[in-house]
């Protein structure tokens, strides 16, 4: 939306080092985007929430399948291209050693166990075995990754001028953001102004809500296996549909720029890591229990998600908590 030729940023912007941030011109520039933004995204959450809660996901998931999911979560994926290349170029050795200290660790070295000190009530201070690098792939990659660069950056490696290559790879090129930011600040509904609504934007976020419902689709099936679940009912996809259409319409009348679904990536980063959270177990309240009988579906359940063994490929024990 924000690349129609209405919304493009004046020329005098484009140049971060002349732009003057705190300016009033240069803060209603971005704010009025921000408030066109805000309605679209409420406009277009109502009619997820109207799709969800009316049941109509639930009577088209039938033509919901692999054919339509695959296809559709490759072309939400491919624009990112553009911005995971200007990205990655800003230093392509810093951003292959991070891909490659990814693959590492989530793939060669998961079934290393390192000893941890733990503190317990009753043996005190012992060590126990944990899968660092099952558990924390990404996580230590990244790390490793900006400890290298602030290495780089102190040592001068790394070049100062704007304009050279490498420059964006330092770790002070934006020091002066968490200077310059508040401590505290509470966000409200309304904060950027009054939200404005225009045709092509309700339209063009509409687009968008349409591709993330069947993306979301997929993601409740494909989280349900990992955590040999049963699959989602039609009233469990009903519920999540309308409470991501909703979630999107806080997140427009608060101004954040954006809305709210479930992230394909960290369906993927369940079965890299096979961990949901530190204790791996993640409450599902919008999942089915499955009554002893076999008949009926109420109530809410709690699912742990499968511990491995060290060979990562059967599983030690499932537990499943009913609510």
């Amino acid at each position: 939306m924000l690349s129609l030729p209405t919304w493009r940023c004046p020329e005098w912007t484009l140049n971060a080092s002349q732009v003057n941030t705190s300016s009033p011109e240069f803060i209603e520039e971005w704010q009025k985007r921000i408030r066109e933004l805000q309605g679209a995204i409420m406009v277009a959450s109502c009619v997820q929430m109207l799709v969800g809660f009316s049941g109509l996901i639930g009577f088209l998931v039938r033509f919901i399948g692999p054919l339509t999911i695959a296809p559709t979560i490759s072309l939400v994926a491919l624009p990112l291209f553009d911005s995971v290349g200007n990205d990655a170029g800003a230093h392509w050795g810093i951003a292959a050693m991070t891909i490659f200290l990814i693959v590492l660790f989530s793939q060669y070295l998961k079934n290393i166990a390192v000893s941890v000190p733990i503190y317990g009530p009753e043996k005190k201070c012992t060590t126990s075995k944990f899968y660092l690098f099952q558990v924390f792939p990404v996580l230590l990659a990244l790390c490793i990754s900006w400890l290298l660069c602030f290495a780089l950056t102190v040592t001068n490696i790394f070049p100062s001028a704007r304009t050279a290559y490498g420059y964006l790879a330092r770790t002070d090129t934006k020091g002066n953001i968490l200077s310059q930011a508040p401590w505290f600040r509470f966000p409200y509904p309304g904060q950027w102004g009054l939200p404005t609504i225009s045709l092509a934007g309700v339209f063009g976020i509409i687009a968008g809500v349409i591709s993330s419902m069947v993306e979301s689709v997929g993601d409740y099936y494909a989280c349900a296996r990992l955590v040999e679940a049963p699959p989602p009912p039609k009233h469990a996809i009903n519920r999540g549909i309308g409470i991501e259409g909703l979630g999107c319409l806080l997140a427009g009348a608060w101004g954040t720029g954006n809305g709210t679904t479930s992230y394909s990536e960290n369906i993927g980063a369940l079965g890299i890591t096979r961990a949901c959270t530190s204790s791996c177990t993640r409450c599902l309240p919008f999942w089915p229990r499955l009554e002893r009988g076999g008949k009926g579906e109420v109530g809410v359940s709690q699912l742990t998600l499968i511990s491995q063994d060290s060979s990562g490929e059967h599983p030690k024990s499932a537990t499943e908590t009913m609510m």
